[in-house]
């Protein structure tokens, strides 16, 4: 039995790698790809795949609004596929089989698709499938903490250590990544940013600025109560009266 694939993805070079990997695969059928959520879903209504490798973070509607729109018909087999960490328990909750998450090499490609041919031949023979509970306890030793964010440049994804950010600002539903004389742009909000970090490694110093701690020269006092942070490449910044709790974490208590 060929297993009947649908592969999910705004970035045309995600589409592009996991269609390489799994046309090496003699059990998969690919059936389609879809830049978006809207078209995923019009997609799994009228071929009903088998399984679908699916984005997390796409516009308009991202990998779990595709499944809340799918709530009342039978589901295929979900393998999530994401840039962040944070979405895996919730990809669980939803009853997927496993995620992969970006940048994944292919042996972990491979253990992710055997786990999920696995279950769609149980499925297909009428057995139960494995508790999602099971598969989490697997996968959590291979969690690590986060220590680079992906970037879209152009058709090019970017990735952008933590310890070579100098700084980080708002820019409406972006944030601008200041990085020696370059900068890049991410999709995300500041407060999702944050979220997401290693305590410590990017500080929150006004409303609309994170700061690498490791990155700071020098600090002088305000009369109002804030700071005036100077960085080593010479660029400063203001740590406003209301953050002034976090200058422990800058080294600046």
């Amino acid at each position: 039995m060929k297993i009947r694939t649908l592969i999910v993805d705004d970035e045309a070079l995600a589409r592009e790698r996991l269609r390489q990997l799994l046309e090496a695969e003699a059990g998969i059928e690919i059936i389609g790809e879809c830049a978006d959520g809207r078209e995923a879903v019009a997609a799994i209504r009228d071929a009903s795949p088998d399984l679908v490798f699916l984005d997390v973070q796409m516009p308009e509607l991202d990998g779990f609004g595709v499944l809340e729109a799918l709530a009342n018909r039978p589901m295929p087999l979900i393998v999530f596929v994401t840039a962040y960490d944070k979405f895996a328990l919730r990809a669980f909750e939803v009853h997927a089989v496993d995620y992969l998450l970006k940048p994944f090499d292919s042996e972990r490609f491979q253990a992710a698709l055997r786990h999920a041919m696995e279950q769609a031949r149980n499925k297909a023979a009428g057995l139960n499938v494995e508790p999602q509970a099971a598969v989490l306890t697997q996968l959590r030793p291979q969690t690590r903490p986060l220590d680079r964010l992906a970037v879209k440049t152009g058709a090019h994804i970017v990735w952008v250590p933590l310890d070579d950010i100098d700084w980080v600002e708002s820019a409406d539903n972006y944030v601008e990544l200041h990085v020696g004389p370059k900068s890049h742009l991410l999709r995300e909000t500041l407060n999702a940013l944050e979220e997401r970090l290693p305590a410590g490694k990017l500080v929150r110093i006004s409303r609309s600025v994170m700061v690498n701690p490791q990155r700071i020269k020098e600090l002088r006092r305000l009369l109002y109560g804030g700071c005036e942070i100077r960085l080593i490449n010479g660029a400063t910044l203001t740590l406003s009266r209301r953050y002034r709790d976090k200058l422990p974490m800058l080294g600046l208590g």
